[in-house]
């Protein structure tokens, strides 16, 4: 079954420090997306601006990811070209966390500091990484996340919309459940509240209405250094089949085919094909066998002298084996058959799509797959990669570290992509 939105709700506001709010939202089904502004004297406010109008334009024949990328990017042109051609808004950019809600699953484009959560069976996990100097600094090993709460220069970030001609968008497409509450915020929340006080608001709340209200206060309440803006949506099932599923990308980076839906559905439908001409088939031989009785059979004359023998059954067999039914059970059987293993192969595709695990691609670096570390008959497989490190498997010098974390053990999304982050700054030269 495809998720629907059942609920959704946004606020903004200015904080308790800053004069002007430079923030911006979207709040357009199946689209929801925050921009986190800078440059001052209000060219942040028009930065932002420009990146939620930016969506006004986008594809409508693109996948989500696409249609993300691309409208993040054309912002960035946009804003970019304003910057270098007015002095007022020289320097200005802005953040942008995007998400598109597409059949049972969230795409997601990212620039900068700005954070989409989701809230799960009353536990709360972060899907982005802000590009920050903080966070690179943590992923290299440098810096606790202790240490990085009260870093000077944790509000610097690495990579925005409007500095530079291009820029590095990062997209990926999280599976999503019945119940799933997305939150999408500046760091005028995630800087000011922890993630366990979050978790409290929205599980009290009673609606999303009220936990952006208690979200906003909260930030408020302790210090309310910057703007704050929150964007809520709550997912349920709606009953209807699901849309097709999109590609799943962990950065943006090309991910190596493995089985894919198209080539599933085609399977199916041959198959469904296959059983409608073996019941046409079926039905008329049935009516040939009716016209067969309603007429009077000839005397069966002997067969020429120099053909091969052949049997001529009696009339009493002949009726209980009508002619062309042995050949139509066995299509029947067939189509049956392939029907099966269609379904099962269906089957295994959509179960593969929750689950992760590491291995190593053909460079022999350490990757991250989705979906079961299996390969079936006729080059089919069961995964695909979604991202590759840059550290050589090679590289992990403690046996029984290359061990647990190359045995393509089956991971949710969170822990393979935690375990590949931590080997990371492990691995990473200081």
């Amino acid at each position: 079954m495809a998720l629907r939105i059942a609920e959704k709700a946004s606020l903004t506001d200015v904080g308790r420090q800053r004069q002007s709010n430079e923030d911006s939202y979207l709040e357009r089904e199946p689209l929801f997306a925050v921009a986190d502004g800078m440059g001052g004297a209000r060219a942040g406010e028009v930065a932002s601006r420009m990146a939620v109008e930016a969506f006004d334009s986008a594809a409508k024949d693109a996948s989500p990811e696409q249609m993300l990328r691309s409208v993040a990017r054309e912002a960035n042109r946009r804003i970019y070209e304003m910057a270098q051609g007015d002095t007022e808004h020289a320097g200005m950019g802005t953040t942008l966390t995007a998400a598109m809600v597409s059949g049972r699953e969230v795409a997601v484009g990212h620039v900068g500091d700005s954070r989409l959560y989701r809230l799960r069976d009353g536990k709360i996990e972060r899907l982005t990484e802000d590009h920050s100097l903080v966070e690179e600094l943590m992923r290299q090993g440098r810096l606790t996340p202790e240490e990085a709460e009260s870093h000077p220069q944790r509000s610097i970030i690495t990579r925005a919309l409007g500095p530079e001609p291009d820029v590095d968008v990062e997209t990926f497409t999280d599976s999503a459940r019945d119940g799933d509450v997305y939150l999408i915020c500046s760091d005028g929340l995630s800087g000011m509240i922890s993630e366990e006080d979050m978790t409290a608001i929205l599980e009290r709340s009673g609606s999303l209405a009220n936990a952006a209200k208690q979200l906003v206060d909260a930030a408020n309440e302790a210090g309310g250094k910057d703007n704050i803006t929150v964007v809520l949506f709550r997912l349920e099932s709606d009953g209807e089949p699901e849309s097709e599923p999109v590609p799943d990308t962990l950065s943006g980076k090309e991910a190596e085919e493995g089985l894919s839906a198209d080539s599933v559905r085609d399977a199916v439908a041959d198959a469904k094909a296959e059983a409608g001409t073996v019941a046409i088939g079926a039905g008329e031989a049935a009516r040939a066998r009716e016209r067969a009785a309603a007429e009077p059979r000839p005397a069966a004359k002997a067969p020429p002298a120099r053909q091969s023998p052949v049997r001529v059954l009696p009339p009493d067999e002949a009726r209980r084996r009508p002619a062309g039914r042995p050949h139509s059970r066995r299509r029947i059987g067939a189509a049956i058959a392939v029907l099966a293993v269609a379904a099962a192969i269906f089957g295994l595709y959509e179960g593969s799509r929750q689950f992760y695990f590491l291995g190593t691609d053909a460079r022999g670096v350490v990757a991250l797959y989705r979906g079961l570390p299996y390969d079936l008959p006729l080059g089919v497989h069961l995964y695909r990669r979604v991202y590759s490190s840059d550290v050589p498997a090679a590289a992990i010098t403690d046996h029984r570290q290359r061990k647990n974390l190359l045995d393509h053990q089956l991971r949710s999304r969170g822990d393979a992509v935690t375990r590949l982050r931590e080997l990371e700054r492990s691995e990473t030269p200081r």
